[in-house]
């Protein structure tokens, strides 16, 4: 059969199965097609149906209504939108550039349920942001819902009302509680126990910025923000560059300890939506096919530049971080451009032919659409692999790593580290035993953290208000 199934959904009579399949190379965000069979008295299946996808199109969180009307969420119109299965017909219940949907990289993922027969409670994403709304899908009645939340995810309709997970920028994510009316609410579980006042919180800016090819590009910018200091009169602060993972990933405006851990001591952070970003439509994610590696680190670029020529970071202090597929954008920008003076690279990819040819079944071949098909183009994989180009690298680079990651072995970060000593470049290196693709401990992630910030105080000599532990660093 297809090389991968998911999201079966038994109808509420139980009489007929929806399910979800797709075909190597295609991720699930690329190709996936929907069907629909009767269950036989045996609790066999008769013939399937095809009812959407295909070729150019990914259907998302299929769903049976209480009246029994197979819903879901496609992208055909280039928009993950809302649609209906009636009577043999697919037919749009709301058309918006916006997204009703996300990359499926684990199961069970929701962005609408039903409150009753024609009432949908759904959110999306626009411009960055996540909103929520109401629809009649008969008469189609549309109404957008005013809530304290910019990050809205995975709504679940039950007696006591509707659950969400929610956050905002002053505002750990967390499940919530609003009543069907969606006027009420109260949070049930936080993510987080700690409470920071918001005198040492900055709230993000949307940003659209220039990038190649006459294109822009989308990130959130956060400036420095702390009660308790100043900077000095005239003084622009240093930019620290997040790229995500995935690397369909989007940047999130919930509140992230993580990274208001950097504007409160007075860095200025750019969270780079980068093109193959979700949220801004289906042409925008694969603006990365074949070009993984390239527009990815092009816009990160791009948007230090467009910052810096606003003047409202100083272009002398630039450093760039990010984790796996983002630590791979990270050595690339490092590696391949000369903007950045500093970077970090947390379990990066350095070498993308190791990764291509050892991976689990379900991301066997996600390479071939953002890189080439392997070994086929192994040149491409060649060029695009910084551990390739070490004499090119010549900025300091701090490499976080664990010692039992199978994602991305040590030895890619220790050769490469081991290539900017033997350079006399300034560079350190803190490998976490127990640690694997991703920090889990608590007093790993602190450490990592501490370190990073002790590696740019160093590199852009500059004082730290608080000691932290020192990280030893070769040829500085």
């Amino acid at each position: 059969g297809s090389d991968f199934y998911a999201a079966p959904r038994l109808s509420p009579d139980g009489t007929r199965l929806a399910w979800l399949t797709w075909e190597h190379p295609n991720m699930p965000w690329d190709e996936t097609a929907l069907w629909v069979a009767e269950v036989l008295a045996d609790g066999t299946l008769g013939e399937p149906q095809l009812v959407a996808g295909g070729e150019d199109e990914s259907i998302y969180q299929p769903a049976w209504s209480p009246a029994g009307v197979l819903h879901f969420v496609s992208d055909r119109t280039g928009w993950w939108n809302l649609y209906r299965w009636r009577e043999g017909q697919v037919e749009p219940l709301r058309e918006l550039a916006a997204e009703f949907g996300e990359p499926q990289w684990v199961f069970g993922m929701s962005t609408y349920d039903f409150v009753g027969p024609e009432n949908i409670i759904t959110t999306y994403t626009q411009d960055g942001s996540w909103h929520v709304a109401r629809l009649e899908s008969e008469s189609e009645e549309w109404q957008p819902l005013e809530i304290p939340y910019t990050s809205l995810i995975s709504p679940q309709v039950g007696p006591l009302g509707v659950a969400l997970r929610v956050g905002a920028p002053a505002q750990a994510a967390a499940i919530a509680l609003f009543d069907l009316e969606m006027k009420e609410h109260q949070v049930l579980r936080s993510s987080s126990a700690v409470e920071v006042s918001s005198d040492y919180l900055t709230v993000p800016k949307p940003v659209e910025f220039p990038t190649t090819a006459g294109l822009t590009a989308h990130g959130l910018f956060y400036a420095p923000q702390n009660v308790d200091h100043v900077a000095p009169e005239g003084e622009l602060p240093p930019l620290l560059v997040f790229i995500h993972g995935g690397p369909t990933a989007a940047a999130s405006s919930s509140l992230s300890l993580k990274l208001q851990y950097w504007t409160s001591r007075g860095f200025a952070v750019l969270d780079v939506n980068c093109g193959g970003s979700t949220g801004y439509g289906r042409a925008y994610r694969e603006r990365l096919n074949g070009q993984w590696g390239v527009v990815d680190v092009d816009d990160c670029v791009n948007g230090a530049r467009y910052l810096v020529e606003r003047g409202l970071v100083d272009g002398e202090r630039l450093a760039i971080r990010g984790g796996s597929a983002g630590g791979y954008t990270t050595l690339c920008a490092l590696t391949f451009h000369e903007l950045f003076k500093a970077g970090a690279s947390y379990y990066g990819i350095g070498d993308l032919e190791a990764l291509a040819q050892d991976t689990h079944k379900f991301e066997s071949r996600c390479l071939d659409r953002l890189v080439g098909p392997y070994p086929e183009r192994k040149d491409i994989y060649e060029e695009r692999s910084p551990l390739h180009f070490t004499e090119q690298l010549s900025c300091p680079v701090i490499f976080f790593q664990g010692l039992e990651d199978q994602v991305v072995p040590p030895c890619q970060a220790e050769q490469m580290v081991a290539a900017l000593e033997s350079k006399g470049v300034p560079v350190a290196y803190l490998p976490f035993e127990g640690e694997q693709h991703g920090f889990r401990r608590a007093e790993n992630i602190k450490r990592a953290l501490d370190a990073e910030l002790y590696f740019y105080s160093r590199v852009f000599d500059f004082p730290l208000a608080e000691p932290v532990e020192p990280v030893a660093i070769k040829n500085l």
